[in-house]
């Protein structure tokens, strides 16, 4: 029939194919100017910390508490995403947030933010987030065609990534000409700037249909999201192949870093060269995985153990001129895996279910940052920033390499469909369970 969608064949491939939806060109303004807000107050509460203390400890408990909440409260942050309209939900959230940067640059502009004061307010924005994040992530795939889910991801990276550039910058000017409590009043406009642009979103059908009955008539508990992940194979793969990528690899902030400043005796000026080749990679990465259609775990598998192998020649790198031309291919398979990870994440489950596996996503999530630098440190320490590169990046990919051949000899099995009697319609749902 004409009136069919066109068939992804024929479907445009463009890394940016998702910006062709005025809901969606409209939303990314938004994110870029949320995204830049928030990095001018993360700047910005790091010196403050060290102000008011003048401990870097201090600085790193501040981190952890607005952290906190997504280990504690992931769960029903999803749920709520699930049980309210996600237009709704994504515009309180961004209110609350708001309300908490402007209630902190009162107490800033007053000289009355003391260190537990500034920590309470750091768990509440914690906490708002546990909602805000996954709500802001579906409502931005609402806006677009399930094809178009990764282009629309792939541009989320790279808004995320531009924000924090020109947050970054703009926190060390606006602190020096207009104060401290500018930045925090600046991301409460950039927060209801965004709750703002909310209301005149169009969710197109496709994306948006939340399967009203489900939803309806259904369990909408925290139990619900927790037992559809465990039992939803796809999902505990990705889990897994995210996880062990996050715990011994990516954290190059610091084996890149001693491995620079040791072994290769170069300065800190060449580590920051080297930060932003990854940087750049990480964006060709965003582009090349926005070109995505059908991603699939098999996908996330293949590109996380290639950066993977790449991770060990990096760590064989004779000098830093090979480093380099190795830790640009590195960051592309490795923000490509991300971002088609997270395009199966978000359209896999139904979407009555979406905001809890998002939630459930978020928690475990949280876990691997807590985790990962601690053992990396650890295998460091025992073998040293190459052996920790080496070893790590060979364990990543055997391990995927593991999986996916297991995966790949079950699913060679040619199931054996009895013959129906006359009339008789075979069991659908015998028919239906491959993953």
């Amino acid at each position: 029939m004409s009136s069919s969608p066109p068939s992804v064949k024929g479907a445009s491939r463009s890394p940016w194919r998702s910006l062709n939806h005025r809901s969606m060109r409209w939303w990314s303004v938004a994110n870029l100017v949320s995204n830049t807000g928030t990095w001018m107050q993360l700047t910005v509460q790091n010196l403050l910390v060290l102000q008011i203390t003048g401990s870097a400890a201090a600085t790193g408990l501040s981190m952890s508490v607005q952290a906190a909440p997504a280990l504690l409260m992931s769960l029903v942050g999803g749920a709520v995403v699930d049980r309210w309209p996600r237009k709704v939900t994504a515009a309180v959230s961004q209110l609350l947030l708001g309300a908490v940067a402007f209630a902190t640059a009162v107490l800033v502009a007053l000289d009355r933010l003391d260190m537990t004061s500034l920590l309470a307010l750091a768990a509440v924005t914690g906490t708002i987030a546990t909602v805000d994040a996954p709500a802001c992530a579906l409502l931005g795939n609402d806006l677009v065609p399930e094809r178009d889910v990764p282009s629309a991801i792939g541009v989320g990276a790279l808004v995320h990534s531009a924000g924090r550039l020109a947050g970054t910058a703009l926190a060390g000017v606006t602190v020096a000409f207009v104060g401290t409590a500018a930045a925090y009043a600046a991301n409460g406009l950039s927060f209801l700037f965004v709750a703002s642009v909310v209301p005149f979103l169009r969710p197109v059908r496709a994306a948006a249909g939340r399967e009203p009955a489900a939803a309806d008539s259904g369990d909408l508990t925290v139990r619900e999201g927790l037992v559809f992940f465990a039992r939803r194979p796809r999902l505990v793969a990705l889990a897994g192949i995210t996880g062990i990528s996050a715990v011994l690899g990516r954290n190059y902030g610091l084996t890149l870093a001693v491995l620079v400043t040791g072994p290769l005796a170069a300065g800190a000026g060449s580590f920051g060269t080297v930060s932003t080749v990854l940087a750049v990679g990480g964006i060709l990465g965003a582009v090349l995985g926005a070109r995505l259609h059908r991603p699939s775990v098999r996908m996330v598998g293949v590109l996380a153990a290639l950066g993977a192998l790449l991770q060990v020649a990096v760590g064989l790198s004779p000098s830093i001129t090979v480093l380099l031309v190795l830790v640009l291919p590195m960051a592309v398979a490795e923000s490509m895996s991300d971002t088609a990870g997270t395009a199966v994440l978000q359209t896999d489950p139904p979407a009555h279910l979406r905001g809890r596996v998002l939630g459930v996503w978020n928690g475990i999530g949280t876990v691997w940052g807590l985790t990962g630098p601690p053992a990396l440190g650890l295998l460091m320490e025992l073998a040293g920033a190459r052996g920790a590169l080496v070893a790590g990046g060979l364990l990543v990919a055997a391990v995927i390499g593991a999986g996916l051949v297991a995966a790949r000899r079950r699913t060679v099995v040619t199931p054996v469909i009895l013959p129906a009697e006359p009339g008789e319609v075979p069991d659908r749902e015998a028919l239906g369970t491959a993953a």
